[in-house]
């Protein structure tokens, strides 16, 4: 039975993989397998309440991230409606591409640790379309704000959702976490940054602006950018008094974004307040890339509920031994399957051997968190990107994996060195 998931889950991941090829919609594909993994675990099971109870339990985690997402790519919506992120924009003088790829770059790697790794995605993409009128420039750009932000997740125990896991449950303290992967993370994003920035060359092309393009007022600009920054900078605090998940504190920011911005639009006639709207800023956010998200969280939590993810954990616990590099294959799988039930498996496996904030759980905080940029759909960030800027899987392959790679292993290695420095 469990081959036979496993089965539907190559199948359903390659018809992602090959989505123009075959002309089928990834968020299709991701459905039907996230469906039929858990159809045929049920079916071969013959306690189907345990299995209809633990679908239960997973839709609730994937619930919470898909309203968090959605919650985000509204405010952020709201933002650009209003204009908001060309108050950024004009302050960004320089249109070298070499030097607006760090800029954006840096931006994403210390935004990350405050917001998230999705949520800092979610802005810095819209941010670049502000920013870069040429589509494929623009692309390179995301691929690389993935890695930042994956990078810049990775060292704060609000960054990512594994490292979050990781503190929650006592495996690893704030002090510890951000002391001992500032450093690794810092260098997995300069290695492939230091690369690709020697070989960009020209300037940048900036959308066109018509005179009095801008729909807008400086005052609803001003307004509507700090109001969105503080809801997404409000999230971890919010988490962090109340124990509520972090969907909770994205929809009570929702709600107030959605207040200020009904309040400001208040005299407008109703066809430019409707461009401004949260119905309208609904229709706007890609759905189909929340129904992506959903078929693949549910995808892989079958594979989780049915032990083979354990299993998996297991048989590199049997035949690798070695901690370094069980960390580095976990990292390297966490570019297919999902980071949060590998770290999860992993938990459970050593949760017994090594104590609060061993060596193992930093090097896993850090190979699970980066290691998901080696693929666009092995990180939250990667997913976010993909849906909003129709990013290609292969296309991601051929123009940023190489550079996800270089830096993961760079920050891997010094990991690994700095930690036999202090000891």
């Amino acid at each position: 039975m469990n081959w036979l998931i496993l089965i539907v889950f190559v199948l359903g991941y390659l018809a992602i993989v090959f989505e123009h090829a075959i002309k089928l919609n990834k968020a299709a594909s991701a459905l039907m397998t996230g469906v039929l993994c858990w159809t045929v675990y049920i079916l071969n099971q013959p306690d189907k309440e345990v299995v209809a109870h633990a679908l239960e339990a997973h839709l609730g985690e994937v619930a919470g991230i898909l309203f968090f997402l959605l919650g985000a790519m509204v405010v952020v919506e709201l933002v650009d409606a209003h204009d908001g992120f060309e108050v950024i924009t004009q302050r960004i003088k320089t249109r070298s591409k070499r030097h607006l790829l760090w800029v954006i770059c840096v931006i994403t790697f210390f935004l990350s640790p405050v917001l998230d790794n999705m949520t800092t995605t979610i802005v810095m993409v819209s941010l670049l379309r502000n920013l870069i009128a040429d589509r494929q420039d623009r692309l390179l750009f995301c691929g690389m704000v993935v890695i930042a932000a994956n990078a810049g997740g990775a060292w704060s125990p609000l960054g990512d959702v594994t490292t979050t896991m990781l503190w929650i449950s006592g495996h690893i303290t704030p002090a510890t976490i951000v002391t001992s992967l500032l450093l690794p993370c810092i260098i997995s994003l300069a290695a492939p940054l230091i690369v690709l920035s020697s070989q960009l060359r020209g300037k940048i092309q900036a959308p066109a602006r018509t005179d009095g393009a801008y729909s807008s007022t400086p005052f609803e600009r001003y307004t509507s950018l700090v109001v969105g920054i503080g809801v997404l900078l409000f999230v971890p605090v919010f988490k962090t008094i109340t124990h509520l998940p972090p969907y909770m504190g994205m929809l009570l920011g929702l709600g107030v974004m959605w207040t200020i911005t009904e309040m400001i639009n208040a005299d407008k006639d109703e066809a430019e307040k409707g461009a401004k709207s949260v119905n309208h800023a609904l229709r706007k956010i890609d759905t189909p890339s929340i129904l992506f998200f959903l078929g693949i969280l549910l995808a892989i939590s079958a594979l989780q509920s049915n032990g083979s993810l354990s299993a998996m954990a297991t048989w590199l616990d049997t035949h690798i031994g070695s901690v370094n590099i069980v960390g580095l294959l976990i990292g390297f799988l966490s570019a297919v399957v999902d980071n949060v039930p590998l770290v999860a498996a992993a938990q459970g496996m050593y949760d017994q051997v090594y104590q609060t904030d061993h060596f193992f759980w930093v090097y896993l905080a850090y190979c699970a968190g980066t290691g998901g940029s080696m693929l666009i759909i092995g990180s939250a960030a990667g997913v976010a990107a993909m849906g909003m800027e129709k990013i290609e899987f292969f296309w991601y392959i051929k123009r940023i994996s190489l550079w996800a790679l270089i830096g993961y292993l760079a920050g891997a290695a010094a990991c690994v060195v700095q930690y036999n420095m202090m000891l």
